[in-house]
């Protein structure tokens, strides 16, 4: 599954030196992740309170091709894919209007069962959200 995201940079996303600061850099990412799983009909109310399991990022990393500056209209790419039983990672690109690549990241998740803590496997929703 493949899905794209507008985002216009805001003037809280940058830091004292104007652009995008690095942790901000992964909140945009997330917003993509968020607007794709309610665009395959997720309930995200229901996805935090799900009594079966929880998703917890496990891994997170950016890197910055070029600075990102108030107002730059991005369209974020993100393509997820499960790893194992348990895991799945989103891989995103954040591209300027002009079709540049700004900066590319990664998340990856796990499922774990709310009451003992311990990985179980991916909920069938979260899996036919990966096939698209």
């Amino acid at each position: 599954m493949e899905y794209r995201w507008d985002y216009q940079i805001q003037l809280r996303d940058t830091d004292a030196a104007g652009v995008v600061y690095f942790a901000n850099f992964l909140t945009i990412c997330h917003g993509a992740y968020e607007a794709s799983l309610s665009a395959a009909g997720i309930n995200l109310r229901l996805l935090i309170s799900n009594p079966d399991a929880a998703l917890p990022i496990i891994h997170a990393s950016g890197d910055f091709k070029q600075p990102l500056y108030c107002g730059d209209h991005l369209q974020v790419l993100l393509v997820p894919s499960q790893v194992n039983e348990s895991e799945f990672q989103v891989n995103y690109q954040l591209c300027l209007a002009n079709g540049q690549v700004a900066g590319t990241a990664l998340t990856k998740h796990v499922a774990i069962g709310l009451q003992d803590r311990r990985r179980t496997a991916l909920p069938s929703f979260i899996k036919a959200w990966i096939a698209g």
